[in-house]
């Protein structure tokens, strides 16, 4: 695994990658001191430890604005892509290491914000993410089919929101 790491304008980064760089299994920021905000969403796009893609802007703002001192970002899939479809064509989206950073961070954060949106379903990696989630759980509304709603499409007037285990995807076992 690679770790990168930079500082600009008081905020720390470091991202994880696989040698091959396909995958990023995760990000994290650190602007002040405090918990930090773990936002579990689809897969990676185009942000690095140098740059922000505009979902990644939109999660900062939004962290920032909730009082967190940083945030991790952590996907059901490894897979760098900037269109969920791309995840289909590829024979393991999720990553070799993916699993263990979305368990040790999941519970190691002040709070998890559930938000990968409806393409969650996607190998059932939605469902077994939710059941595997631990600490503050928390979600920006859900869709009409019960996944997360994806940050980048949530209003920032809208407050993170309980995600109890016994509520997670109702009636599928």
């Amino acid at each position: 695994m690679m770790i990168r790491t930079a500082e600009q304008g008081g905020v720390w980064s470091r991202a994880w990658y696989s040698p091959c760089e396909h995958y990023r299994y995760g990000l994290r920021r650190v602007w002040g001191e405090g918990d930090e905000v773990l936002f579990v969403m689809l897969n990676p796009s185009t942000a690095t430890e140098l740059a922000n893609d505009p979902t990644i802007e939109r999660c900062q703002r939004r962290a920032a604005a909730l009082g967190f001192g940083g945030m991790r970002i952590a996907n059901l899939f490894a897979w760098r892509a900037t269109r969920p479809e791309e995840l289909r064509r590829v024979a393991e989206p999720e990553g070799a290491e993916n699993a263990a950073f979305l368990a040790d961070w999941s519970v190691d954060s002040g709070m998890v914000l559930a938000a990968w949106g409806v393409h969650g379903a996607l190998r059932g990696q939605g469902i077994a993410a939710a059941r595997a989630l631990r600490g503050d759980v928390r979600h920006l509304g859900l869709t009409k089919a019960g996944h997360p709603r994806h940050p980048l499409y949530v209003s920032y007037c809208v407050d993170p929101q309980p995600w109890p285990e016994a509520e997670r995807y109702p009636g599928l076992g």
